[in-house]
């Protein structure tokens, strides 16, 4: 039977590269991004992938995205997230309304689309994969509201694992790479030091393919342990 899995936030950066590789393994994917054009031009021609334009904070949008793929999911991947402002503001100037944005694209739409997939994932003993970041970890000035949305993504995983123990459930922390979503942190500065997306994803293949406890692993350490 081929793999099915959904992939957020796959129109560019660390999303598209995922997708790309996890089509490649003969998966289908079913890919989504806010920007319709961008999603399908950047996924046009690579096969076995289904690329669904939307938002993911929508409830009937997550419901389209749980329908397309199937009464079987073997892996969801939330890589959809929200930065926040740019540049990054300090606590005590933070909008409260763009932090509501954030948390609402980083923490409550993985958590509805999990549950909206949950029956389809236990039929396949599936694996769902939040993105994380070491912000949710570390204290960084300006990193406040995307750190305490990391965080709270990052508990959330935890006690789905501990929640679903057929399933594996994975935070993953990619480390810093050259993304548009990190250049936005860093307005004028030059990120071209970073990893581009495609070198981070081998990490994340292996962590699906080993399949070791639920709990949270970083990029670096797969690295090394490989």
């Amino acid at each position: 039977m081929t793999p099915t899995a959904i992939v957020t936030g796959a129109g560019q950066g660390f999303g598209l590269a995922l997708t790309v590789a996890l089509a490649r393994r003969g998966t289908t994917v079913v890919a989504c991004a806010r920007d319709a054009d961008r999603l399908r031009g950047a996924l046009a021609g690579v096969p076995g992938v289904r690329a669904l334009p939307g938002d993911v904070t929508d409830p009937r949008f997550r419901a389209e995205l749980a329908a397309a793929a199937g009464d079987r999911l073997d892996l969801l991947v939330h890589n959809a997230g929200e930065l926040g402002p740019s540049p990054l503001p300090r606590l005590a100037d933070y909008p409260l309304d763009a932090l509501r944005g954030v948390l609402e694209t980083t923490v409550l739409a993985p958590l509805g689309l999990t549950r909206e997939t949950l029956p389809a994932l236990r039929a396949a003993g599936g694996t769902v994969v939040t993105l994380s970041s070491d912000a949710a970890v570390e204290a960084y000035e300006g990193w406040g509201g995307y750190g305490a949305a990391k965080a709270a993504l990052d508990h959330l995983a935890a006690v789905l694992g501990v929640e679903e123990p057929g399933l594996r459930v994975y935070a993953f922390d990619p480390g810093d790479m050259r993304t548009a979503m990190h250049q936005r942190a860093f307005p004028g500065e030059d990120i071209s030091d970073r990893p581009e997306p495609e070198t981070v994803v081998p990490a994340l293949l292996r962590l699906l393919s080993d399949r070791p406890p639920s709990g949270r692993y970083t990029a670096a350490a797969l690295r090394v342990a490989s």
